[in-house]
């Protein structure tokens, strides 16, 4: 009798297949989207200087600012200033901060959880009890006292012994640079624990035992074995860190501790149109309407992607 055929196995789908599946990733992509193209097309309607050209005849005749016609699409605040062109680089600001300063988070906190979880012991003990102390304090009270720091005005440098100059120089000093380094230093906590707890429940697999019967380094074993096998709760996880650091980046230009003018920061832009607002809602709505817009993209992304990465995570409790 002749041999039965055996079936073809089928061809798996490509990630990138799955995630565009996902109604959450698509949903996320196009805001996401949304927010890239505004930060590249802010040239494309204005030079950068227009961000503080307080037009002529951006008031009325009252001097209160206008509403949104076909000139100014979205109005003009309480100088006379375009709000859609302010708005339009102020996505440039939040885009920056929110990527840069997810990333420091990031790669802090993966350090910190793969050490932690993979040694153990007092590692663990030190390294996981800095965790908790940094988690106690709330994220933006501690973002407000380290951006404080900020307006000293001094230069930090680090020197190393028979070096003639410092190997490191930064200057305390408000702008982007120390904004993105203050909120990465108060983010990275979660990223962390979660990490972390990954390694706990990966290092005694028999794949991590392996490597140690063939004479690998801890070092290697970490980032070459624990590190890829991590990989897709660090990719969820920097989304939705994404849509923290921007919502904190708002919050501290709010309490006007962000970028100083005329920087044209959403928080800041929501702090200036408050007193207006009985009279010119739009100078709270629009930026608001943007962060909105930003945070929820970044986190129906993240959202979407653990659907993706990790689909068994529905059925846990």
């Amino acid at each position: 009798m002749p041999s039965a055929v055996e079936p073809i196995p089928p061809t798996p789908t490509p990630l990138w297949r799955k995630a565009l599946g996902n109604s959450l990733v698509r949903a996320g992509i196009i805001l996401v989207g949304l927010l890239i193209v505004f930060a590249l097309l802010a040239p494309v309607f204005a030079p950068y200087d227009r961000v503080a050209y307080q037009y002529p005849d951006g008031l009325n005749a009252d001097g209160m600012p206008l509403p949104p016609s076909a000139s100014f699409p979205l109005g003009t605040d309480g100088l006379g200033r375009d709000v859609f062109i302010r708005l339009l680089y102020g996505s440039r600001i939040s885009l920056t901060v929110g990527v840069a300063a997810m990333l420091a988070a990031v790669a802090f906190g993966v350090v910190i959880g793969l050490y932690a979880g993979y040694y153990g012991g007092w590692v663990d003990v030190v390294l996981m009890r800095f965790t908790d102390v940094m988690m106690a304090i709330p994220a933006l009270l501690l973002a407000m006292a380290l951006a404080g720091l900020l307006n000293v005005g001094r230069t930090v440098a680090v020197h190393l012994p028979g070096l003639p100059k410092p190997i490191f120089e930064f200057k305390l000093e408000r702008g982007l640079l120390g904004i993105l380094l203050v909120i990465g230093v108060v983010s990275w906590t979660g990223i962390a624990r979660v990490v972390r707890g990954q390694v706990l429940a990966l290092k005694e697999r028999a794949f991590v035992e392996a490597a140690r019967a063939i004479g690998c380094s801890n070092t290697r074993i970490l980032w070459r074995h624990l590190l890829p096998n991590v990989l897709p709760a660090i990719i969820v996880l920097s989304a939705m860190s994404t849509a923290g650091t921007i919502g904190l980046e708002a919050g501290l230009s709010y309490l006007g501790l962000g970028e100083p003018e005329p920087a044209p920061s959403w928080g800041t832009m929501i702090s200036e149109g408050l007193p207006y607002f009985t009279v010119a809602p739009w100078l709270v709505l629009a930026p608001g309407f943007a962060i909105v817009l930003a945070v929820l993209g970044f986190n129906l992304l993240g959202q979407g992607l653990q659907d993706v990465l990790d689909p068994y995570h529905k059925g846990r409790t």
